[in-house]
């Protein structure tokens, strides 16, 4: 598994997705139909995604970090 981080490049919107699917090994497009379809059951789906974006940080900052 990789380290969890938004990549540069691939990314729609804020990344979270596939960030998501690097790490759990699906595709993007997998991980975003199954974001789509949970946001059709309730809960706080938006949320979660909004706190993953501003939590994550961007693969260019990860790599920055471990390197010392």
């Amino acid at each position: 598994m990789t380290a969890l981080a938004r990549p540069t490049h691939g990314r729609m919107i804020g990344g979270v997705c596939a960030a998501l699917s690097r790490r759990f090994g699906t595709s993007a497009t997998t991980m975003r139909v199954i974001f789509l379809v949970s946001c059709l059951l309730p809960g706080p789906q938006f949320l979660l995604y909004i706190a993953l974006w501003l939590l994550l940080p961007s693969e260019e900052k990860a790599r920055t970090k471990t390197t010392w």
